[in-house]
């Protein structure tokens, strides 16, 4: 096409403020309006110099419409979690209690008495909010929060060790998701790691003769999302204390998950709970708040006042803390824990999710089964599968569940499709089929499911 052709083309769109008073009247505001008539005129001319054709007005107004949604549409919608992992960390871990979303619309809504005391009316601590729960559950003296169980770790060792030397067993150098790793943590804090035993076995003896005048910490790691087996050991955190107190050195136990409740009670591998630590004479324990807590992503840290006042004083722990939102949920997540186990399952979506048997989840997967609409070139049956805890919790321990497998010409593209719906879809693809996991469906999103679901199936394949 000639430059005389192309410029004669690119003159007959129209200017953006002509096509912004076109759209007036509509939905949008002025600023989203003008941005989205500036994109799709700027697409258009891209598209003219490339040999495309110009497109109508009422073309042009289609596609200002469409921008428009894209650009004022929210980027965190919601996903229908059917992968069967229930701490779905891309996903957002923990579905967290009714009382805990009422909690966090409640204060978002207005002010709060965050770090004010009503009583005196001057500037209180936020640390008041949660401190009392956690100590109550743990059995603990006194506790404070970070972001995150990560930020937690490298406040306890900025505060109690920094310029000194942590024994940590070699065994325990893990690295979790998104790189955080146990050395490096180390490394940021200032502390410098002393590390003792191999990779499979660590003795109490390693401990004694690592210890020496400039020793700050000895800490214990939870191994998280590994697990080493055969000929391995490593020394119980009772033996680790009475070390510690022999020598005047406080025990650290970064438990990861950190639960409130022995996880035998759904039919789980007992993790390490945090009130078993602090009454095994750990001085400081840190934890999740978004694992087997169930709440907001946060750091709990617990254990012995004189070792929690250093750390609530250290520069990071500024730095670190949490907001408002964050304190609202987590003690509304924590308040559950007071109650029986009957309650808990009930009241608390991951506990539900924990306690679900495969005769109900085989029944929930048989009633979808009815909700689908198949074209002739694809298929369904019930199947059963594995869930997992996910997040670093009882990695290689599958929990018996049920669902449904879809067959279809493109399993690829139909879990895409699925993906890109709103809601979004995240499921498993295994052994030729896209499998929908019953037990991390949360309540009401199972004829959603089968809509959606029926709707990709009927745009590819009908």
């Amino acid at each position: 096409m000639k430059d005389l052709e192309l410029n004669e083309l690119l003159r007959k769109l129209p200017a953006v403020h002509e096509l912004v008073e076109e759209m007036s009247g509509g939905s949008g505001t002025p600023a989203t309006i003008l941005m989205a008539c500036r994109n799709v005129l700027e697409n258009e001319r891209a598209g003219i110099l490339e040999g495309k054709k110009p497109e109508t007005s009422e073309k042009l107004q289609e596609k200002v419409l469409i921008e428009l949604d894209r650009i004022t549409s929210s980027s965190m919608k919601n996903v229908i979690n059917a992968t069967g992992v229930i701490l779905h960390t891309a996903l957002g871990r923990a579905c967290m209690p009714e009382g805990a979303v009422e909690a966090v619309s409640r204060i978002a809504s207005g002010y709060s008495v965050l770090q004010w005391d009503c009583e005196t009316g001057r500037r209180g601590h936020r640390d008041i909010h949660t401190e009392r729960l956690i100590c109550e559950l743990a059995g603990s003296e006194a506790a404070t929060i970070a972001n995150n169980n990560a930020g937690a770790t490298l406040l306890v060792l900025s505060a109690l060790a920094s310029g000194r030397e942590v024994i940590v067993s070699r065994g325990q150098l893990v690295e979790i998701g998104g790189s955080f790793r146990i050395p490096d943590v180390m490394k940021q804090s200032g502390a410098r790691m002393r590390e003792v035993g191999c990779t499979n076995r660590t003795h109490l003896r390693d401990y004694r003769s690592a210890i020496n005048e400039n020793t700050a910490i000895i800490l214990r790691v939870h191994p998280s999302n590994y697990r080493i087996r055969g000929f391995t050991g490593e020394v119980p955190l009772e033996q680790l204390v009475e070390l510690g107190e022999e020598f005047g050195i406080p025990v650290v136990d970064d438990l990861g998950a950190g639960s409130y409740i022995d996880l035998s009670n759904f039919g789980l591998p007992s993790e390490p709970t945090v009130q078993s630590s602090i009454e095994a004479g750990a001085a400081v324990v840190t934890s999740s708040g978004d694992k087997l807590i169930g709440g907001p992503q946060a750091g709990i840290i617990t254990g012995s006042r004189e070792y929690i006042q250093k750390i609530k004083k250290h520069p990071l722990a500024r730095a670190l803390r949490v907001g408002k939102l964050t304190i609202a949920a987590l003690e509304a997540s924590l308040m559950l824990f007071r109650e029986s186990i009957d309650y808990i399952t009930a009241n608390h979506p991951l506990y539900r999710m924990f306690a679900a048997d495969v005769a109900e989840l085989r029944s929930m997967a048989e009633q979808f089964l009815t909700l689908l609409i198949l074209p002739d070139s694809c298929s369904a049956s019930i199947l059963e599968t594995d869930s997992y805890v996910g997040s670093g919790s009882l990695p290689d321990y599958a929990i018996p569940s049920a669902g449904v497998g879809l067959g279809s010409p493109d399993n690829e593209v139909l879990a895409r499709k699925l993906r890109l719906g709103n809601p979004a879809v995240a499921s498993r693809i295994e052994d030729g089929l896209i499998k929908l996991d019953m037990r991390t469906l949360q309540p009401g999103e199972m004829d959603m499911l089968a809509s959606l679901v029926n709707s990709a199936l009927q745009e590819l394949w009908e």
